[in-house]
Order: C-alpha cells, then sequence, then structure tokens
C-alpha cells in the first residue's frame, strides 16, 4: 500500500476535517518522515487549510521537497490555504488599498485575491483528475471558509460551487472553487469537507494507494491513534501539552453540556480573541469544549478549533435570520451526540444587532432568549474611552435585563488605564448587578496577521488570545456561571417591541 503525508506545521489546521479516512504520516517542516525525505518516502501529500500563506511558515526545505514530488508525477491535494500555497499568488490585502502579496509554489497556475465565503456548499465536478476520476458532472457538497476565495488563472478547472453569499452579501450564483494541473496529479480546492462527506473522493485515494479491505481497517485505527496523539498538544508545535492525568471538574464533566455566550456591545470589540483565549484555557484543563457561531461567519471560530483540533461541524453556525448552517433546536440535537463537558458561543456584531428585523430570529440576543445561555458582555475601550465602554455596557445590560436576557459577566476589553477602569467598576455594578467584572488590558495586536476577519496568522492570534485569557479571566469562574441550556422557542416579534420599546400595542 502506498504512502500518503499530511502537512503538519504551524498555521495548519490539524482537524483532520479535510482528509476523510485516508493514511497519514506526518509531514513535519524539515521535510522528512522516518528519516527519510518525502519525496522517496511518500506517494502523496496533502495540504490542509488554516493561514499557512499568512503566516509563511513552509520552510524552504521543505519547499523544495514539495517540488520534487511534483516532479516525480506524485499527488498533491491542496485545501484552501494549501491550494493557495501551492498556486502562484494571493493577495491577503483586504481591507488595504493595494495589494498585498504573498508567493506559492507556482504548482498550479491560478492566483487568489479577497473575497469572503462561509457557505455550506454544493460543489459541481467538472472535469476528471486523480482526486475526481468517473465523477465529472456529479455534485459533492462541503463548506467553505475563506477570506481570499476568488480565483483566476488558466489551471484546468474540475470544480465549481454553487453559493448564495460572497463578501457578506446575497449573491447566488457559481464560482471557481477547484482546479488541477496539466498533468492531473496536483489539485487544489476550496471546499472544505469534500473528503469527510463525499465517498466517492476518499474511494479515488484509496484506489491510487492500492489499499484493499484490510488495509481499510488498518488505516482507521491508524488514524485514531494518530488523533489521539496530536490531540495531547494544544495548537501545533507549542509545547504546550494537555494533561490528561487532572480529573475534570465533576459538577460540569459528562452531567450535562452546559452553555455560554460571549457577547458584545459592538464589532471590533474582541469577541473572537476573547473566545479563543477562553477555549485553550479550558482545554489546557482537560475539558472537551465546543465552539458555535451565531450566524454565517464560521471564519471566527478557526482560530479556536486550531487549538481544539475539533473540525468544523454542519452544527457549528447557527442560523439567523435565514443566514448560517443550523436552526438553534437543531444544533442542541447535534450537541448531545458530542458529550462535551461546555460549549462556548460567539455572538455577533452587537447582541442586539438585528433584533428589530421582523425575521426571527436575527440576533444574537434572540438566540440567548430562546434557551436562557447565560451571556457575558465585552466592552471595548478602544472606540470611546473607558467610560464611554462602561457607560455602553450599562445601557446594553439594562436592555438585556428588560429582554429577560441572564447576564453572568462583563469583560472592559482593551483597557488602556487601569485606575480609570477601576473608577468605572461600583457604577457598573451598582447598575448591573453583576459581580462578574473583569479587565483585560490593550494587547498589541492591531498589526496585520491578528485579525480574523482580515488576515490571521493562527499561531502568534491564539497564542496571544490563550494566554491573555489565563492572566486576565478567572476560567473557573466561567465554568460556574455556564448553564445547561433548554430551547424555549423564539420570542415573537410583537413581544420583542414590547419589551423593547417598554409599550404595550391595544
Amino acid at each position: 500500500m502506498k504512502k500518503i503525508g499530511f502537512l503538519y506545521v504551524k498555521g495548519a489546521l490539524p482537524m483532520f476535517e479535510d482528509f476523510g479516512n485516508l493514511p497519514t504520516h506526518i509531514v513535519r517542516n524539515n521535510g522528512m518522515i522516518n528519516g527519510f525525505k518525502i519525496h522517496k518516502e511518500l506517494d502523496g501529500l496533502i495540504i490542509p487549510g488554516g493561514s499557512i500563506i499568512e503566516s509563511q511558515s513552509v520552510s524552504e526545505e521543505l519547499k523544495k521537497e514539495i517540488i520534487k514530488m511534483d516532479t516525480a508525477g506524485k499527488f498533491i491535494l491542496g485545501m484552501c490555504s494549501g491550494f493557495q500555497f501551492l498556486s502562484n499568488k494571493t493577495d491577503i490585502g483586504r481591507k488595504s488599498p493595494c495589494p498585498i502579496n504573498r508567493e506559492g509554489l507556482g504548482l498550479l497556475d491560478v492566483s487568489f485575491s479577497p473575497m469572503v465565503g462561509t457557505d455550506r456548499v454544493k460543489a459541481k465536478i467538472i472535469k476528471d483528475s486523480f482526486l475526481t476520476e468517473g465523477m465529472v458532472g456529479k455534485k459533492i457538497t462541503g463548506f467553505h471558509c475563506h477570506t481570499y476565495g476568488n480565483i483566476t488563472g488558466d489551471a484546468e478547472p474540475i470544480l465549481k460551487s454553487l453559493v448564495k453569499r460572497t463578501n457578506y452579501a446575497n449573491d447566488p450564483r457559481e464560482i471557481l472553487s477547484g482546479v488541477r494541473n496539466d498533468d492531473g496529479n496536483v489539485v487544489g480546492l476550496m471546499v472544505h469537507g469534500a473528503l469527510d462527506e463525499n465517498h466517492d473522493l476518499v474511494r479515488n485515494v484509496l484506489k491510487f494507494i492500492d489499499a484493499d479491505e484490510n488495509d481499510i481497517l488498518k488505516i482507521k485505527n491508524a488514524n485514531k491513534t494518530l488523533l489521539n496523539k496530536i490531540k495531547m498538544e494544544i495548537g501545533v508545535e507549542t509545547g504546550i501539552n494537555i494533561d490528561k492525568s487532572v480529573e475534570v471538574n465533576n459538577s460540569v464533566h459528562k452531567s450535562s453540556t452546559k452553555i455560554i455566550m460571549i457577547a458584545s456591545t459592538g464589532s471590533d470589540s474582541g469577541k473572537t480573541f476573547i473566545t479563543t483565549g477562553i477555549v485553550g484555557a479550558l482545554i489546557k484543563q482537560g475539558y472537551k469544549v465546543g465552539v458555535l457561531k451565531v450566524g454565517p461567519d464560521i471564519r471566527d471560530i478557526v482560530p479556536s478549533l486550531y487549538l481544539n483540533k475539533e473540525k468544523m461541524e454542519n452544527f457549528s453556525s447557527i442560523k439567523i435570520g435565514g443566514l448560517g448552517w443550523k436552526d438553534l433546536k437543531e444544533v442542541f440535537e447535534d450537541l448531545k451526540k458530542n458529550n462535551y463537558d461546555i460549549v462556548i458561543v460567539e455572538g455577533v456584531m452587537s447582541i442586539f444587532t438585528g433584533m428589530l428585523n421582523k425575521k426571527v430570529p436575527f440576533s444574537s440576543a434572540e438566540i440567548a432568549i430562546a434557551a436562557n445561555i447565560p451571556v457575558i458582555m465585552v466592552s471595548p475601550c478602544n472606540k470611546g474611552g473607558i467610560e464611554t465602554a462602561a457607560v455602553d455596557v450599562v445601557s446594553h445590560v439594562e436592555m438585556m435585563n428588560k429582554m429577560g436576557i441572564n447576564t453572568a459577566g462583563i469583560i472592559l476589553n482593551k483597557v488602556y488605564d487601569e485606575g480609570i477602569a477601576e473608577s468605572t467598576s461600583q457604577f457598573i455594578k451598582d447598575k448591573t448587578k453583576t459581580e462578574f467584572l473583569t479587565f483585560i488590558p490593550k494587547i498589541q495586536l492591531t498589526e496585520r496577521g491578528n485579525m480574523p476577519e482580515v488576515e490571521i496568522k493562527l499561531d502568534d492570534f491564539c497564542l496571544n488570545a490563550m494566554e491573555t485569557a489565563q492572566n486576565y479571566l478567572d476560567i473557573g469562574k466561567i465554568i460556574k456561571l455556564a448553564e445547561e441550556p433548554k430551547f424555549n422557542n423564539y420570542m415573537e416579534f410583537k413581544e420583542i417591541i414590547d419589551r423593547f420599546t417598554g409599550i404595550k400595542e391595544m
């Protein structure tokens, strides 16, 4: 049976979601496995998604080995960021007035530029390759999770995705999402989960490596062992191990799945940074942690999944206003099958954004109300100052109380003066009656590479977030604030208006 390697370097998502039940040998940055160069030892290589392009984490030695594999006609499959790594170049200059190009290996004659995509998709196969042999005309399923998804160039198209939205706007159309080189041995895909969800693709690869039924059983057992091994470490090559010998608090562990939401007074509050940090800190303590996103922008929870080594699930996105993947009630049904100790839900924009839209639900507030999910509110000090952040969060919590939302705690984020922050403490506590009030100082993460909605270097972002959570948040208290949810249905729009305005219509 032939050997396949899996690229395992900083910035590469080790979720095992993008290569199904295929035999995998971990390929690290030295370009070797078992003491041999990979171009001599392997028959195929899979390069996962993540932030490989932004992080520039692949060594020159490994690049040379990958090129030698192509020269030898061995198969190479790149997924999302792995696809971009195989291309000519990627413009990572989203929100920049001019391109910021990162060079790829040039094995696929295409280039990438900014286009956000976060749909669950169906994709149509339009050309044969080692991966799609005998499947032309068929459709596969998966999801898009990218920031730079616009593909241009002369490589042979093999896949087109049917998308509903791009760049946060409704724009139903068919877009290019997969190509091959002229020889057909190098393939790039933008459809995550394609190998997990579509057995015919996996069958083609198993056929290529001459795997019989006994081989396939061995593959599954070997991958299970490998997955358990890499899950002992948080993230990739961090050196931070999970102490599995520590018994997790039985008040949370196994008795039920408890949930808490991280919401905010507005965008650019640091929700993603704080959520990632909390998830990392919980994992380190031995908890099995799930993470969900309100709305469709699943890119926000990728850093948490990077630390957690969990794959993106079809319930990872909570649907609001028809946007997203699954309704909250269905999400809860799926969560029961996964045996999480605690689930962190990241809200979207302000907790109230969309609440007065006639589509129900259309806000993080309505999701919290529907299942009595306790909420920790984040209020950033970077826009109007600490005083404004204090007044802002107080007014939000007062409205949350009117709406029937359980405010479990408050975080003033990006605090630049601890003395001023302390001066607001009594005001916030008196007005909100919260006992969980925490300040997080301004962390120097404003440079490119630390903004999930623009450009992210997963390794740096995640480790900074985890260290911040451990230093400034009482993780034990957050665990106690989480509660077991119970879906009670969504509030009617008329009742939302009545509570929001305080005026009942006759």
